[in-house]
């Protein structure tokens, strides 16, 4: 064979095993690249619970209506380390979704918390402020026996921290509370397409507003009202006349309208917290502006159809201070609401007074 031919085929033998060398290699790699992207997508699947020391650990079952929603909020509080979605106290041991109208079983979750970071307390202020209690077998728009709503404990030294939160409740409604308190019997856990179904479904039915997880439970038990006799002898004669009789002080001469320390706004007469120093603005009426209130536990809000207007009253709710009003032309991007305030119905406590004040736990929201 002529040499020219021979070192041709040579040539060519070698460019052939390159390519099977590299399409190898390559594949190899593309597998085991493939391989290692499922086992993460199965390691990021996998519902863990956050480690808990075994001293603090925790837990309550609640049922708050569409477990949805519920199990979403409360795996969005501080300190709740897992949260599943199940079926509790009906009249078996077992049950499952189509069952549960039959079984009488309640949608509920099971939370797991570290009592360090968070107490039964505000575990069950948080429940409160997003179901009806005065609702039977309906929350939202989902009605029947499955959506009732109930606290189910495991742990009886509970029961006076419930006991507590109930009454504590009762006193802001004029219909009896209508929510099981009853011991934990059973607690099946839901099929795995009802876990984290609004992590995985974000814009899934919820009767709830999750985005209140991120605010702050502010009891208020911490911070009664004192009598009228108490109020006149604590108050200016000026502080009284705005959240006692409902007055307005003066634009662009009080003291807190031009002020932007780092800090919060409490209620003159009881010192529960209103706002954040974050919230407030420059809004050039002359009076301290906030977006939106520290919690939306802590303002009430009336109608006003005092001089010729009709206006939004902002109270405050374990108080009933008048603070002022609320109007709709604030910034856009945060909401686009201004709550116009007294500075007379409010009294400043500076970030660096904040813990010596018993105020410590709201040093994350400034």
């Amino acid at each position: 064979m002529d040499k020219k031919y021979m070192m041709g085929f040579v040539i060519l033998f070698i460019i052939l095993g390159v390519f099977v060398f590299v399409r190898n290699r390559t594949a190899g790699q593309s597998s085991k690249s493939l391989e290692d992207q499922v086992k993460w997508q199965s390691i990021s699947n996998q519902k863990e619970e956050k480690p808990v020391l075994a001293e603090n650990r925790k837990e309550i079952y609640l049922a708050g209506g569409c477990f949805w929603g519920v199990e979403e909020y409360f795996s969005r509080v501080k300190g709740v380390a897992d949260v599943t979605s199940g079926y509790a106290n009906g009249k078996s041991d077992t049950t499952n979704y189509q069952l549960i109208g039959q079984t009488g079983h309640a949608e509920t979750v099971h939370i797991v918390y570290d009592k360090s970071q968070v107490s039964l307390k505000e575990i069950l202020l948080h429940y409160f402020r997003i179901i009806d209690p005065t609702s039977k077998n309906k929350q939202g728009n989902d009605i029947g026996s499955q959506y009732r709503t109930g606290v189910y404990y495991t742990d009886a030294s509970d029961l006076a921290t419930i006991n507590q939160v109930f009454d504590q409740v009762a006193t802001k409604y004029d219909k009896p509370l209508v929510v099981e308190k009853e011991e934990l019997k059973h607690y099946v856990l839901a099929e795995e397409e009802h876990q984290d179904y609004l992590k995985k479904h974000p814009n899934g039915y919820c009767h709830i507003n999750v985005n209140e997880a991120s605010y702050p439970v502010i009891d208020a038990s911490r911070y009664p009202k004192p009598t009228q006799e108490e109020i006149k002898k604590k108050l200016t004669a000026e502080e009284y006349a705005v959240t006692q009789k409902n007055d307005t002080e003066r634009a662009f001469s009080n003291r807190y309208w031009d002020k932007f320390e780092e800090g919060i706004y409490v209620d003159v007469v009881t010192g529960e917290p209103l706002f954040s120093s974050k919230d407030k603005f420059e809004s050039g009426c002359g009076w301290p502006s906030f977006t939106k209130p520290i919690s939306p536990d802590v303002a009430v809000y009336k109608k006003d159809t005092s001089f010729n207007m009709e206006r939004v009253e902002v109270r405050s709710r374990t108080g009933d201070s008048h603070l002022g009003h609320v109007f709709t032309d604030g910034p856009r991007d945060k909401g686009g609401l201004r709550y116009c305030i007294n500075s007379l119905a409010i009294k400043f406590i500076p970030k660096a007074q904040m813990q010596e004040m018993g105020y410590q736990y709201l040093l994350p929201y400034v």
